[in-house]
This record gives structure tokens, C-alpha cells and sequence, in this order.
């Protein structure tokens, strides 16, 4: 069996939720605190064991290049002021992966990024993480999901669990048989109503994907056109000739889609800062609602 090695990163996306923000700035780029999501991503990827990143970006994206790139003036700034601590994360960011960078010309949703990685990726399998979802934990969900492909050899999706007022706003599985904490889906669903369906298991845009994930996008492109396709309709493909397990996955997750989940992030990772938790709490508690 195939080490996960590599890791895809879709990220061509407009933002149009933050707007006018992302008119210049890419949203991968968003700091949490003083470190942008897209570093958060790379570190989830490294944590299990990916050596190449292969990140799809478009024309507005180049903050994303220069943020992994070296940067001289400022780390001899950094060195003459004696900010070594600085210096060392800073010269860190070169040297975290093998970062590749991909344009899409036009930003076709997760399947066209995904098919346009595949010269990179040969015949391995290899992990997928979108920029919406942070995870807070000792284990990363990118290791736990490469746990679970390493016991199974197939592919895995990271889901959670979500209240019966929000299934209508995602892709739902409907699940089979279970082998410990990994189960076989049974069935995609986009988006159906909470009477339509019995699960409550999300999809969360964090995956496992055997290399054979091209030939199903590729079969989905026949079918539909490009501005309708979906990468799971590559995963429903995949389905029914073969096994898809998914994982409820532990630990917190924090949500950066729109502006009051990119917020509710924000503060969570400013409690768990020691250097400024507790003048954040005070600082709250005298503000008026």
C-alpha cells in the first residue's frame, strides 16, 4: 500500500463573501490571530506526513506564493534587531514542504483544481484540504483520516455531525456498515431536506482519495457541464464500483466560510492565547449588548 505523500489544496475560490476584502486578499490569507489559514492548512498536511503540497490558486492569489517564499530584507531586519524568534518563524515558512502552485484560469469549483493536480500526483493516493475548515486538536483530522486509509487502502471523508435545521445546507452521507470509526457510505445526498433523510453526517471538505479519483471526475465531466459538476459527483461515481468509507471525525473544528464563523474562530483560538486570553475577557466583559 501507498504512503500519503501529497497533499492538493483547492484554492481559486473569489471569496465573494467577503467582500470588498478579498477584492486583493486572497481568503486563505485571513489571519487567525497572526497566522493566515492557509498556513493552518500546510501544518494540518505536514502533521501527517505529506511532503509535497500542491496548492490551485488563480491570478489574485500570489499573497499565498510570497507568504511561503523567502523574504531577505526582512529577515536581515529581523537579524540586526536581534528578533531571533521572529527570524526562526519566518525563515520557517520556506522550508515546511515542497510547495507546488497551479493556476486555474477559471474557477471552475473543487473538481477542475483537483483534475489539473493529477500530472503532480502519478499513481498515489493523496490528501485533499479545502480553506473553510480549522481543527483544534493533538491530532490533526488530516492524520486521523490518513489512519483510517492506511487500515483500509480505499478512500475517506471527514464528516461531523450537524443539527436537523442545517442539512439542507450541505451534502449529507447516508451511511452502511461500520468497522470501529470508519463507515461505508451508502449514499450522497446534496442538500436534501431534514424529512428526506434520516443521517445527519456532513461532508467536511477534508479527504482521502485513491488515485483513481481522475477517471470519476473525468466520467462526471461527460455527463454534466462544467459549472454543475461537484467533486462528489465523482465520489457518487466511485461509490457504486467501490467502497468510500467516512470518519466522524473528534476534536473542534472552527468554520472560516462567512464572516460570523470566520469571527467565532477568531476568538476561540484568541482564548486559547496565554499571552492575551485574559486582558481579551476583561476587554469583553465591559462591552454593552
Amino acid at each position: 500500500m501507498k504512503k500519503i505523500k501529497k497533499c492538493v489544496i483547492p484554492a481559486a475560490w473569489f471569496g465573494t463573501r467577503f467582500l470588498p476584502a478579498t477584492k486583493a486578499l486572497p481568503k486563505e490569507m485571513f489571519p487567525i490571530i497572526d497566522k493566515p489559514v492557509m498556513q493552518y492548512l500546510i501544518e494540518e498536511a505536514v502533521q501527517a506526513w505529506c511532503e509535497d503540497i500542491i496548492i490551485i490558486t488563480w491570478r489574485n492569489k500570489r499573497a499565498i506564493e510570497d507568504h511561503f517564499d523567502s523574504n531577505y530584507e526582512l529577515e536581515k531586519n529581523l537579524e540586526s534587531k536581534n528578533k531571533f524568534e521572529l527570524l526562526e518563524q519566518v525563515k520557517m515558512l520556506n522550508n515546511m514542504a515542497n510547495i507546488t502552485y497551479l493556476r486555474q484560469p477559471y474557477p471552475r469549483w473543487d473538481w477542475d483544481a483537483i483534475l489539473r493536480a493529477k500530472p503532480f500526483i502519478w499513481e498515489e493516493p493523496f490528501l485533499v484540504l479545502f480553506g473553510d475548515d480549522l481543527i483544534d486538536s493533538d491530532k490533526s483530522w488530516a492524520e486521523q483520516l490518513v489512519e483510517v486509509f492506511e487500515r483500509k487502502n480505499s478512500s475517506v471523508i471527514a464528516s461531523i455531525p450537524v443539527n436537523d435545521d442545517e442539512v439542507s445546507q450541505y451534502w449529507i452521507i447516508e451511511s452502511g456498515n461500520s468497522d470501529w470509526n470508519s463507515f461505508v457510505v451508502d449514499k450522497f445526498l446534496e442538500k436534501p431536506s431534514s424529512s428526506e433523510t434520516k443521517s445527519r453526517n456532513w461532508v467536511i471538505w477534508k479527504y482521502v482519495v485513491t488515485n483513481d479519483i481522475f477517471k470519476y471526475l473525468q466520467k462526471a465531466s461527460d455527463t454534466k457541464t462544467s459549472w454543475e459538476i461537484r467533486l462528489a459527483d465523482a465520489f457518487e461515481l466511485m461509490r457504486q464500483e467501490k467502497d468510500i468509507y467516512w470518519v466522524n471525525m473528534e476534536w473542534n473544528r472552527y468554520d472560516t466560510w462567512s464572516k460570523i464563523w470566520f469571527l467565532k474562530a477568531t476568538i476561540a483560538y484568541w482564548l486559547k492565547n496565554d499571552e492575551i486570553k485574559n486582558e481579551l475577557i476583561e476587554y469583553l466583559k465591559t462591552l454593552k449588548f
